[in-house]
């Protein structure tokens, strides 16, 4: 899963971004509003953390640009102030839920998921590819109903597979969507975790369903 968060302060930005991607979201932060604003309109997020108080745009205009342009994006509205009247304009700008500063990660946390659950129209509670099944709510794997267990990050290329079963699937999207958009590291990262996936969820079934395509990139069979 992607996550956008739009945060001014530094600390903060690099603490959500360092404990989202140790729960194995993919994470990109933008500094300002009008970063932020580009950030969600060139790219999918599943997602929004966006800071009320920011420089060029606040988080207010941010949020009533982005649902003017029909963008329905989750969005969860972060602030240091706690008067009613913040929270009530945040919704009426058509953020979905605000947590105020101070807040603990786990509690972010949760809101972030309830978030993801109530988009049912577009995400299914558990996802299904043949026999394997994927609660993202849960964090919970199976494969003909026995369960598997996974690490954050092979969860999430995992969901990405499977939520876009038969489709071949390049070596940037992947790096974009399961880890962040400005990734920097080696890109045979990706080869890696598709060993794992492999290790854990084809060779003990005696399946090849997770499939590379020389020069093109990888695929997990819609009929897995």
């Amino acid at each position: 899963m992607r996550v956008l968060v739009v945060e001014d302060e530094p600390l903060l930005a690099r603490s959500l971004r360092k404990g989202l991607e140790r729960e194995g979201f993919a994470v990109d932060v933008a500094p300002d509003g009008g970063e932020g604003l580009w950030y969600a309109q060139e790219n999918e997020y599943d997602v929004i953390l966006l800071d009320i108080m920011l420089p060029v745009l606040n988080g207010y205009k941010v949020c009533e640009q982005l649902r003017a342009e029909g963008n329905w994006t989750p969005i969860l509205m972060l602030t240091a102030k706690d008067g009613s009247w913040d929270q009530v304009e945040a919704l009426d700008t058509g953020a979905d839920d605000y947590v105020t500063k101070p807040f603990s990660f786990e509690v972010l946390l949760a809101r972030v998921r309830s978030l993801l659950r109530r988009t049912v129209t577009e995400r299914p509670v558990t996802l299904r590819v043949g026999d394997l099944e994927l609660d993202p709510a849960r964090r919970s794997v199976t494969r003909a109903g026995e369960p598997v267990r996974l690490t954050a990050r092979e969860l999430s290329l995992l969901e990405f597979l499977m939520r876009r079963a038969g489709d071949v699937l390049t070596k940037q999207q992947i790096l974009g969507n399961v880890w962040n958009f400005d990734f920097e590291g080696d890109p045979n990262i990706v080869e890696s975790y598709i060993a794992r996936l492999r290790r854990k969820l084809d060779k003990p079934f005696g399946r090849t369903d997770i499939e590379t395509l020389r020069g093109s990139g990888y695929r997990l069979r819609a009929d897995a």
